[in-house]
């Protein structure tokens, strides 16, 4: 038994359950897996992620990839929040290949976080790959933390964004990302 297996077996019996019922019997190596995924962002390796999938174009568009789905853990309460995740980057010369976004968005949002962080770990992680012109990241997240204890605000969400570059001193370009995305205004 590892070490989060013992935690969890000792959580049970601190909530007043029995840690050797039949149904919880298997739950401390179940939860310790679950962990081991949860956190796996400390494990991962931008630079393995991203594997050489950068291309040389001459693009003077903005680029998005939106509606990425995402989970992550709120390190505050251990609780889950998820939601979506829109990226956009006005290339200046290079290009990456675009399943790339979303597994920087998971390598980041599998650790202990909080949405606003989250937010601009990914926008800076694009902008230092790619040097872009600037860079846009908009993400929409549902807060079980929120949802399940304290204010139990069922419909709530909440949206970060970070904005570099052009996307941030431009608001023309702010606006065309925003309105590919389905948000005319922030």
């Amino acid at each position: 038994m590892n070490n989060i297996e013992k935690i969890i077996k000792n959580l049970i019996s601190e909530i007043g359950e029995n840690p050797d019922r039949g149904g919880l019997k298997k739950t401390p190596e179940r939860v310790a897996k679950s962990w081991e995924y949860f956190s796996s962002g400390y494990r991962t390796n931008i630079e393995d992620i991203i594997n050489g999938a950068i291309f040389e174009e001459d693009i003077s568009e903005v680029v998005v990839v939106r509606d990425i789905e995402f989970f992550s853990i709120c390190e505050h309460h251990l609780i889950p929040f998820f939601g979506r995740c829109h990226v956009g980057y006005l290339p200046n010369g290079k290009i990456i290949g675009l399943s790339k976004i979303p597994r920087i968005v998971d390598a980041f949002s599998q650790r202990l976080q909080v949405q606003e962080r989250l937010t601009h770990q990914i926008a800076d992680t694009i902008q230092e790959v790619l040097k872009p012109i600037g860079v846009a990241v908009v993400m929409e997240g549902r807060h079980l933390c929120m949802q399940m204890r304290g204010v139990e605000k069922q419909n709530s969400f909440a949206t970060t964004s970070a904005m570099l570059g052009q996307l941030r001193e431009s608001a023309e370009t702010r606006a065309e990302f925003l309105s590919i995305i389905g948000m005319a205004k922030i």
